[in-house]
């Protein structure tokens, strides 16, 4: 009698054969490219090669939602990863754009079917931002796209 291991909850799962998009905002740069470069590595690391990683920029975090929506509509992807970092600022502007964009992505995310990651960092500061998306374990990059690779893995998934 074989018995069949249970994946541990640490595991991630392989992004061979599967295809993912990456949507980076421009706006905060030099914390967003930190975000985006461990999330690819990651997804590398992961088995997901060549042409099956297409990666997108788009101005500013409130774009996210947008762009996310015309790749997942196209259903060539398993999964959709959305970039962004919004620091807190003088004035509500930061937090209007961190709950729009969440509903955003969401609702993208329902209503077409396709995973639609949420990589959006909302720090009080940007000694924050950097700590999330520095060198090492803590980058939120990273951990986006293991979740990514994870949710793809699902049964039933795109």
């Amino acid at each position: 009698m074989s018995r069949r291991r249970a994946a541990s909850p640490l595991t991630t799962a392989s992004g061979r054969g599967r295809r993912f998009a990456v949507v980076t905002a421009r706006f905060n740069a030099d914390i967003t490219e930190s975000l985006r470069s461990a999330c690819a590595a990651t997804l590398r690391a992961g088995g997901v090669t060549g042409g099956n990683l297409v990666e997108v920029y788009v101005p500013g975090t409130f774009e996210l939602p947008w762009a996310c929506q015309r790749l997942a509509r196209t259903k060539k992807f398993d999964a959709v990863i959305a970039l962004g970092c919004v620091i807190r600022g003088e004035t509500p502007h930061d937090r209007y754009i961190a709950q729009a964009t969440a509903q955003g992505l969401m609702r993208v995310s329902l209503d077409t079917g396709v995973p639609v990651l949420f990589g959006v960092l909302t720090p009080l500061n940007l000694r924050q931002a950097r700590a999330r998306s520095g060198r090492g374990a803590g980058n939120k990059g990273a951990e986006v796209a293991r979740a990514a690779l994870d949710v793809a893995a699902l049964p039933g998934a795109v």
